[in-house]
């Protein structure tokens, strides 16, 4: 099979995440939640070592359901903080109490996490026209990103820059990054095609 450059060594957990995962539409509030998270606490870090934790992740925050995450208080995070399963960064473990907490509010504004991100998905006229591993480098952030990250921030969320924001929009399917010849880029291609996108 002919994949990403970044999805075809050797490291199965990447392989799998690339195959099945990366790009495909996520409409589902939990998962996006979920994903804004994790992305958070890679900051720094390589998204290997966040992903090989991503279960233990899952477990300490409560399935990353934000109405649950955001009753967290001081208690939770001194225990997340002795939990050496997940990256104990307290920074980083408040930033997603606190966003928990926006989410909600979101929510209550907007109806769902997934009508509000998924406003922020770019024209075609806004993509390269041949998703190549040049333009894939050159594309770190985007406008789409900068304009969904002020817009986080303006809403209270915290570690959301416009870097992450693309990170996210990459894996959760509003941009289809998959290079030329991808096996799997017809198929999220198909996927985001088939989408019912929410409002």
């Amino acid at each position: 099979m002919t994949r990403c450059w970044w999805g075809g060594g050797e490291q199965l957990d990447y392989r799998s995440y690339h195959d099945e995962e990366w790009g495909m539409p996520v409409v589902d509030d939990v998962r996006l939640f979920e994903k804004l998270s994790l992305e958070g606490f890679q900051a720094g870090l390589s998204w290997l070592t966040i992903l090989r934790k991503r279960e233990a992740f899952r477990q300490a925050f409560a399935g990353f359901d934000f109405r649950r995450v955001a009753r967290f208080g001081a208690r939770e995070v001194e225990l997340l903080l002795e939990d050496a399963s997940i990256v104990r960064h307290r920074g980083k473990i408040e930033s997603t109490i606190n966003n928990a907490r926006r989410a909600l509010e979101l929510v209550e504004e907007e109806g769902s996490l997934a009508a509000f991100v998924w406003r922020f998905e770019p024209e075609p006229a806004a993509r390269p026209s041949r998703m190549t591993h040049a333009e894939l480098q050159g594309l770190a952030q985007t406008d789409a990103s900068r304009a969904l990250a002020k817009e986080l921030k303006r809403r209270g969320w915290s570690f959301v820059g416009p870097t992450t924001v693309y990170a996210f929009m990459q894996a959760m399917g509003l941009v289809n990054d998959h290079l030329e010849g991808c096996a799997a880029r017809p198929r999220v291609e198909a996927a985001r095609d088939a989408l019912d996108r929410p409002v």
